[in-house]
């Protein structure tokens, strides 16, 4: 079913559609999968730190510069189950043209992240047809992955990789930044030594709670190669700040193998990233990949506290009203309530956030409380 995603009548078209079909599947104890058969390895009870299976690094021959497409190739091939450490790096802030002159200018030392970060900036090319985006790692081949299937993306933990992060302030980048911003400035926070918290300003402190903004399947053969700014069914660019370790996101499989790719770190992030960034900066994803025989249309994300459906237009409007339309078809078809009581459950308990507005396509996405459904148990794969 081909939708043109800008059009009113698309959107239409692909919320009715998603309505129908988007809730097929979901992760966890929704999606129908037993946990018991899911090779977890960092679930109840467990606190020892995670032994993957398998490293992909972020060496030049690893990286994809802004772009996703089914003719990408994978880089590393893994097994359902298996436990992969994906290494990313952000060049936020780093000039192509002489990419040391960053780290002397910031009073950062040259070690072996600069080196692999400087490494990537002189070896990794542009996409040849002018597609921008962010630098990426990846693809990752699942094997027994198969179009029609969902993959559970389970974050075991995201590690910070550097002792900074970049923010960039831009006048006139958007037509919804403030008049009142005049300057073009780029802000580089600098991490304590627990790398708990990044200091701004002196008496200015913000907490650190690190996320992987892109994390993507391969879009469908037909599409061919797309920017990775704008988010879209297959994930992407989704900057939700939720998905902090201990959560997953279950994305649908387009291709043989899912092909997923990951990047555009951030340290921290409010709801919005209205400058446009965030706390850019480089980190290790640790990830398990869970497929699940059953199809779905948009991304779906779990908490241990928190079911989240997404809303993605580039119309922040139509994006909340898709979040909304997303919020009670699950409420009705997973947790068994008439539509006008998920309707109400909606407005009364559910928290519609804007995920970001600066990613041409837009975000909301509605955090449904497992809490408030006292009748009900769910399992889930992670405890801290």
């Amino acid at each position: 079913m081909e939708i043109k995603k800008n059009s009113r009548r698309g959107f239409l078209e692909k919320s009715l559609y998603g309505g129908a079909l988007a809730l097929t599947g979901l992760p966890g104890m929704v999606l129908g999968k037993d946990l018991a058969d899911s090779p977890v390895k960092n679930g109840v009870n467990t606190l020892k730190k995670i032994k993957p299976d398998k490293v992909l690094r972020s060496f030049p021959e690893n990286m994809v510069w802004g772009y996703f497409g089914a003719d990408v190739p994978a880089k590393i091939s893994v097994k359902e189950g298996e436990i992969v450490e994906i290494h990313s790096i952000s060049t936020s802030g780093v000039s192509r043209e002489d990419p040391e002159a960053f780290f002397k200018e910031n009073n950062l030392p040259l070690d072996d992240h600069a080196k692999e970060l400087i490494d990537i900036i002189n070896n990794v090319p542009p996409e040849p047809s002018g597609i921008r985006g962010h630098m990426l790692t990846g693809p990752v081949y699942i094997e027994g992955a198969m179009p029609g299937d969902s993959i559970e993306i389970r974050i075991h933990d995201v590690r910070l990789r550097s002792d900074y992060g970049v923010n960039h302030v831009r006048p006139g980048s958007r037509d919804d930044v403030p008049l009142e911003i005049k300057n073009q400035e780029s802000f580089v926070y600098k991490y304590n030594k627990k790398r708990t918290s990044a200091e701004f300003l002196p008496g200015v402190e913000i907490p650190l709670k690190p996320f992987m903004g892109v994390m993507a399947l391969s879009p469908p053969p037909e599409t061919g190669r797309v920017s990775s700014i704008p988010p879209d069914f297959f994930g992407g660019n989704l900057d939700l700040k939720h998905l902090v370790k201990g959560t997953s996101l279950t994305l649908p499989v387009s291709v043989e193998g899912g092909l997923f790719t990951t990047g555009d770190a951030h340290g921290a992030q409010g709801n919005g990233e209205v400058s446009g960034t965030a706390i850019e900066t480089s980190m290790i994803l640790v990830a398990e990949f869970i497929i699940h025989k059953k199809s779905i249309q948009m991304p779906v994300a779990e908490t241990p506290d928190h079911f989240i459906v997404f809303g993605l237009n580039p119309d922040l409007d139509e994006a909340m009203k898709q979040a909304l339309q997303q919020s009670v078809v699950f409420i009705h078809e997973k947790l068994g309530f008439t539509y006008e009581e998920a309707m109400s459950i909606s407005s009364t308990a559910v928290d519609f956030e804007v995920t970001q507005v600066v990613d041409r396509t837009e975000g909301v996405h509605g955090m449904i409380p497992k809490s408030i459904f006292t009748n009900k148990k769910f399992d889930y794969w992670y405890s801290s």
